[in-house]
């Protein structure tokens, strides 16, 4: 991946991307566009378009951000241990671009594996089902049918 510099990368993909996935911010609770967003599709990181997270996998949890059970692939992200605002938490990063997403805990669908990816709608893409292969995400196809 091609490193762009700081002002190209925030002229791209917008302030509250920018500050989100590089500064580790976080949108407000309940103002983020994936939310209560349920279409078919695969979410990727705004930064580097690496695939993420699958709308099969997507739950409502009613925390104010856009919930998951897993990623599409482990790998493609990445746990780091935050200690930030005296708090214990995990953040997830992505693992190509390393953009700040958000953050997991252990309290999603049991039946699911019990996780919840807390993650800022500001740091992700949404690709419509219809447009994957377009788009180059066509080896993903399966993960939304």
């Amino acid at each position: 991946m091609v490193q762009e510099n700081k002002e190209a990368l925030r002229d791209r993909i917008g302030d509250l991307a920018y500050e989100v996935t590089q500064n580790a911010a976080t949108e407000r609770a309940f103002t983020g566009q994936y939310d209560e967003f349920f279409e078919k599709g695969i979410y990727v990181d705004i930064v580097s378009g690496e695939p993420l997270f699958s709308s099969t996998d997507k739950y409502d949890s009613g925390c104010g951000w856009p919930a998951f059970t897993k990623p599409i692939e482990q790998h493609r992200v990445t746990n780091h241990a935050d200690h930030s605002f005296g708090m214990r938490r995990v953040e997830v990063r992505s693992n190509e671009a390393d953009s700040h997403l958000g953050h997991v805990f252990p309290d999603g669908p049991i039946e699911q594996g019990g996780l919840r990816y807390c993650i800022n709608s500001a740091a992700l893409r949404f690709i419509p089902y219809e447009n994957m292969e377009k788009e180059g995400y066509s080896d993903y196809l399966a993960v939304v049918e």
